[in-house]
């Protein structure tokens, strides 16, 4: 039984994992096309606008079911990006400023991409212990 709910877990962890990695990716696909000049800036807010709490929540679920579920090192590793979140939170900082895009747009574009490489080397892991539980399960049965 604990089999069972251990691949769900990871199943789970996967999807959120890649949430992560597609969000990460459109928001750097926005940050593109604004230097570009193929989106206007308050498009390009909107979009990336649109997706930033929605990471920063799921991202604080991930590491909640991490730390209830015992996997320490793996938390470890994620709660300096939560931490990071919360700071841009609680600054008020954490949304695409449409009249300060432009200013901040190499800032964003490199924040964008530290996320992704980050989210990249959590989806290893991720995919590695799925496939620990699925071999698990199957030689459990």
């Amino acid at each position: 039984m604990a089999v069972a709910w251990s691949l769900l877990f990871w199943l789970l962890m996967f999807f959120m994992n890649f949430a992560f990695i597609v969000s990460s990716f459109y928001q750097l696909l926005c940050l593109l096309d604004l230097e570009g000049d193929h989106m206007n800036p308050f498009e390009a807010s909107a979009h990336i606008n649109f997706w930033v709490m929605k990471e920063f929540l799921l991202h604080g679920v991930f590491c909640i079911l991490l730390l209830v579920t015992g996997h320490w090192l793996i938390f470890l590793v994620a709660v300096p990006l939560a931490s990071y979140h919360a700071l841009l939170y609680m600054k008020r900082q954490h949304l695409v400023d449409v009249t300060e895009v432009f200013r901040n747009l190499k800032g964003e574009k490199n924040l964008r991409l530290f996320k992704l490489g980050f989210y990249v080397v959590f989806f290893v892991i991720v995919v590695f212990n799925l496939a620990i539980a699925t071999f698990e399960a199957v030689l459990h049965e």
